[in-house]
């Protein structure tokens, strides 16, 4: 059986300033309940120790001041016999008081242990949860979603923001079993002297509503600490992945510099925060005491109270304060990472993301063609990268988008891989709209080879088989034949199984779009699209792949965008795209002896030569 908060309590929560700007975060005990309330349990019932604790101290103090007045008494008549002892002798009574103080102290100690540790195993837990949700996230988004936002945030949010994430679970998990811990003593002080803690509560209150405008203060500095993270970790991993071109433009003193000011920047904004958020406690701390003292010169001159009681009142009432202190202390700190609850709902925001509508049937193959109608694209509104594009491949031919840098062929080959989805017309597969298949058994059937090359920081083997696990030692061996790779994996140290570091920095260029191109191959694909796939290839290798990539590519449908006219004399269709419309289509020949768009390129590219 777990507790469960009710729903007019969790309405209240959120109607609050401080637990709405954190219900993300306690939302989340619904992942973990059972062990989130455990915590809660066994703080209470180190409350409660402490509670028994705090009635037999009173017991004790007074046996040492007063031994022969008469014992305290509960009210509950087997609990003043059998655990006060109050027929029995006044030391029997210090002793057996004393035996019960050391008991429950030892039962609170333990309970807080047990507490602690639900506590912390909660945080493991809701710091995973919470990755795992953002990653999920992050996975459901289209390519557009990454072309908005910089990589060095999404980096900072899976790193300095979760461990923000995780001291504020920590203060909050504080701020409830402290205030358990509070009540109890409360309601001590109340049995005690009602007058006192009525003064006490009054007095205090004003103290905390002074406290909360300079919490309110942090709260609104703690947004830039999440900007200054975002701008250093950005700047680190920029840094990282150019290490390349750092070097060979030999700015690593400049690259030096930028990377000191974004980690100055974040100094400077904590500083600001600290000016204030440290300044909580030795104010409340200064102002409590002053509030003590005059309660204690008060209490002594009136008189109204047993010495004993006094000391007693006083007693909890110290205890009491320095946990009020850590209690603002807490909020203040929380109220520094405010920034990093509003990061988290930002990337957790559903509202404002675009979501692919995955298909309900499954992609078998290609069996007649790829048809595209009247589409139009645009990254940004009112800016058409595609206009109008009107296109018919059929299965087992290849396709060549030509043309300008920045005309849109890469686009149209990423929409027929529905990377992103088109603002108007539409893509047919064999008469079905593209948004009616399953996307992943769409791409189980394609394969895509980029100018642009990714490579894991994993063995060349595991590299070669991404997002084809199933694939057998002989078929990565073929893949990476075909793909002339194989002479220089064998001659690897560790071959196929060589580790490659992060994004192939142990390889060449050349060699990484081998790899690339083998990762393809392996996938045996039914619709291969190339875009610039010997881009960063020596001419003589490139003609290697390129006989290769001809035999691999009979009987396939091919999409190849090429600037590099050999690689496209055998395509069945060119098609040549400027400024996002399609200017011309038709066989490489006929193109050719028109004498229009197409033979000026290739005389452009002659005339390079």
């Amino acid at each position: 059986m777990y507790l469960k908060l009710p729903t007019s309590t969790l309405k209240i929560l959120q109607a609050t300033n401080f637990w709405q700007n954190n219900y993300l975060i306690l939302r989340e005990f619904k992942h973990f309940r059972i062990i989130a309330s455990l915590a809660i349990v066994f703080s209470a019932f180190a409350a409660s120790c402490e509670g028994f604790g705090l009635g037999f101290l009173l017991v004790f103090l007074q046996s040492l001041t007063t031994p022969g007045a008469e014992p305290l008494k509960t009210g509950i008549e087997w609990f003043d016999i059998f655990i006060l002892g109050i027929n029995a002798s006044a030391n029997e009574r210090l002793y057996r008081v004393s035996a019960l103080i050391i008991i429950t102290t030892c039962m609170r100690a333990s309970f807080n242990y047990l507490g602690q540790l639900c506590i912390q195993f909660s945080e493991i837990n809701l710091i995973d949860n919470l990755r795992r949700r953002i990653f999920g996230q992050l996975a459901a988004q289209s390519l557009s979603y990454f072309g908005k936002k910089n990589s060095g945030e999404l980096i900072n949010t899976l790193t300095n923001e979760m461990e923000r994430i995780r001291q504020i679970f920590g203060g909050m998990a504080f701020l409830v079993t402290k205030t358990l811990t509070l009540v109890v003593y409360s309601i001590s002080l109340f049995v005690f002297s009602w007058q006192l803690s009525i003064v006490s509560v009054l007095l205090f209150s004003l103290l905390a509503v002074g406290l909360s405008t300079l919490n309110k203060q942090i709260r609104e500095r703690s947004f830039a600490i999440t900007k200054a993270n975002d701008h250093f970790t950005s700047r680190a991993l920029e840094f990282i992945e150019g290490i390349r071109t750092v070097h060979a433009c030999s700015t690593q003193e400049f690259e030096q510099q930028r990377y000191y000011q974004a980690s100055g920047n974040i100094v400077k904004t904590w500083k600001s925060v600290y000016w204030i958020s440290l300044l909580v406690k030795p104010l409340a701390e200064s102002l409590s005491t002053m509030i003590l003292i005059s309660m204690i010169i008060m209490a002594l001159v009136t008189g109204f109270m047993k010495i004993s009681s006094l000391l007693t009142f006083f007693f909890i009432l110290f205890r009491l304060v320095p946990m009020t202190q850590d209690l603002n202390g807490v909020i203040a700190f929380l109220s520094t990472q405010a920034g990093a609850v509003e990061n988290l709902k930002d990337i957790l925001k559903t509202d404002d993301k675009t979501y692919f509508e995955n298909g309900h049937l499954e992609f078998l193959g290609l069996q007649r063609a790829i048809e595209i109608i009247a589409l139009n694209f645009s990254y940004e509104p009112h800016k058409l990268v595609l206009k109008d594009i009107t296109l018919t491949i059929e299965k087992g031919k290849m396709v060549a988008l030509v043309g300008a840098s920045g005309g849109g062929k890469s686009t149209l080959a990423d929409l027929i891989a529905r990377f992103y989805e088109p603002i108007d017309g539409k893509i047919l597969i064999d008469g079905l709209n593209l948004r009616e298949l399953e996307i992943d058994s769409l791409r189980r059937k394609m394969a895509i080879v980029s100018q642009k090359t990714f490579i894991f920081n994993t063995s060349i083997r595991n590299n070669i088989a991404y997002g084809t696990p199933k694939a057998t030692e002989a078929e990565i061996v073929e893949a990476a034949r075909l793909a002339n790779a194989l002479e220089f994996i064998t001659k690897l140290p560790q071959g196929l199984d060589t580790i490659v570091g992060a994004d192939g920095i142990e390889l060449s260029g050349g060699q990484q779009q081998r790899i690339a191109i083998a990762r393809a191959l392996v996938r045996n694909p039914d619709i291969l699209i190339l875009d610039e796939p010997t881009s960063a290839l020596d001419a003589i290798t490139e003609q290697v792949i390129q006989e290769l990539l001809e035999k691999f590519t009979v009987g396939r449908t091919v999409i190849v965008i090429a600037h590099r006219f050999s690689t496209i004399a055998k395509a069945d269709k060119v098609v040549v795209i400027e400024q996002g419309t399609i200017v011309e289509q038709g066989a490489y020949q006929s193109l050719l002896e028109q004498r229009g768009k197409f033979w000026k390129y290739y005389q452009i590219q002659n005339e390079v030569r």
